[in-house]
């Protein structure tokens, strides 16, 4: 069985919204309202959504650059939700991110050196030698030219740029990586070129993914649990088979009916199909929410498969997912 390296309770980030002559709290904006997931070591795990679903705040909070509201972040055993807790693990070493936009991510007024080697000074006492090879060496792992070292993020592709972002952070031989939409502003081929160097780096290091999308056929590549996220919360949850062989929720089956069908003989089908989801969509969304139109808690409908459903319809999913079986 597989180590659990961190689990996420009940996380809430709240956003206080403020009005009036004397800036009162009026309300929130419940970006990320109640989630829970856990991610075992060297573990891929997805997490999905479209934009504004709050899945790249989660993975902020996760890493510190957001603060929680609510909850509960508990690293090998411990609730690093405070920031001495953090420090006492040496949490923010082990813990890095990828972030999507690689060139707003990179100090453009520094060379790729000092870029790859910031996060090792932070937590290293190396001679500029050893610094150096270190540097070098993350270049080599992905696939870099050893004269970048020299050189400036603009010199580089979007691919290239992205490459040395993963780089970035490796350096300091993380246990979890956050990788927020990592490959979304790529060409295909370039995509499937990090994708494959950031499994590569898995295996060799053991490192576990928060892998955070919006494109399921990506994450589909990478994940063998995923998350998908809606209005903050979580709307369904299991692993890789359960998702993609007995999607459930209305907000599931729409994103997988926009993942792009190769085969030209059959995409005539998938579009008739997926605008078949998304009527049904838009004309029964409202069964799949309350009143106030927030999600459902999770319900368990299989034995790694949740969904979020009014109890008196989980049984009747469950039922559904064992006959399809």
């Amino acid at each position: 069985m597989a180590n659990e390296i961190i689990q996420i309770k009940d996380l809430k980030v709240h956003y206080p919204i403020r009005s009036g002559f004397w800036n009162r709290i009026t309300d929130y904006v419940r970006a990320v309202d109640g989630i829970s997931i856990s991610i075992n070591e060297g573990e891929t795990y997805g997490l999905i959504g479209e934009s504004g679903s709050g899945k790249s705040t989660t993975g902020k909070a996760i890493v510190g650059v957001e603060p929680v509201t609510s909850g509960q972040i508990i690293y090998k055993g411990v609730d690093v939700t405070k920031s001495r807790n953090r420090k006492r693990l040496n949490y923010n070493k082990d813990v890095q991110m990828i972030f999507q936009d690689s060139m707003s991510s990179l100090n453009p007024r520094k060379r790729i050196e000092d870029i790859i080697a910031e996060p090792i000074r932070n937590f290293e006492n190396l001679t500029t030698d050893q610094e150096r090879d270190r540097v070098q060496e993350l270049l080599d792992i992905v696939g870099m030219p050893s004269d970048a070292i020299y050189k400036y993020p603009h010199e580089f592709s979007g691919g290239q740029r992205q490459r040395i972002g993963v780089a970035r952070a490796v350096a300091t031989h993380p246990k979890l990586i956050v990788a927020d939409e990592p490959t979304s502003a790529l060409d295909l081929s370039v995509q499937a070129q990090v994708l494959n160097f950031m499994k590569h780096i898995q295996q060799q290091y053991d490192i576990a993914y928060l892998f955070i999308s919006h494109d399921l056929g990506v994450v589909k590549h990478m994940s063998e649990n995923l998350a998908i996220m809606h209005r903050g919360r979580l709307v369904e949850l299991g692993s890789r088979e359960a998702i993609y062989k007995h999607p459930i929720h209305i907000y599931t089956k729409r994103l997988l009916s926009a993942i792009p069908v190769v085969d030209v003989e059959h995409r005539a089908e998938h579009k008739k199909h997926r605008q078949q989801v998304e009527k049904e969509f838009q004309e029964n969304q409202s069964k799949w929410y309350d009143q106030d139109g927030r999600v459902f808690p999770l319900q368990k409908v299989a034995p790694n498969h949740w969904v979020a459903l009014p109890k008196e319809r989980a049984q009747k999913e469950e039922e559904k997912v064992e006959e399809s079986d």
